[in-house]
């Protein structure tokens, strides 16, 4: 088990609670918009930072990753444009989440919604060499959709 410390940044709403699993096989755990000042109004395609109050300290060799919630995705059209984004572990501080609105109606962001979901993951840093070429493989340069369709 992984432990992620945990403080409220000056003006958050600690009365929200920290993060949790909604089910015990969940693999995210729900972070809430901290809004004591008031709602956020999104217009469809507008995108904003939406604070949660929190700051963490991940350890070192993890990541948090954060992603979209299916449920306001869905009914909503309201996602993370650089999803997963990522929380680096030596990143201390408050955390906020970029909602975009690719629904077709105005989405009100309340304070304490669960506006995203926080996935901890270990971490592996490569080292990088110049090399005069690489080794062929059957796809080769082959990009986008050159392994077929389905």
């Amino acid at each position: 088990m992984v432990e992620i410390r945990i403080t409220w940044a000056e003006g958050a709403d600690p009365s929200l609670g920290l993060p949790g699993y909604e089910t015990p096989g969940a693999a995210g755990a729900d972070l809430r918009a901290n809004l004591p000042e008031g709602a956020v109004t999104l217009q469809p395609g507008v995108r904003a930072l939406i604070p949660t109050g929190l700051r963490m300290a991940i350890p070192q060799g993890y990541e948090v990753q954060v992603r979209p919630r299916s449920g306001l995705a869905l009914k909503h059209g309201i996602t993370l444009p650089n999803s997963p984004g990522t929380i680096d572990s030596d990143y201390r501080g408050v955390v906020g989440v970029i909602l975009l609105n690719a629904g077709t109606e105005a989405f009100e962001v309340t304070h304490g919604m669960r506006i995203a979901q926080m996935v901890v993951a270990p971490v592996l840093q490569a080292t990088f060499a110049q090399v005069e070429e690489l080794d062929e493989t059957g796809r080769g340069s082959g990009g986008f959709g050159s392994t077929g369709v389905g």
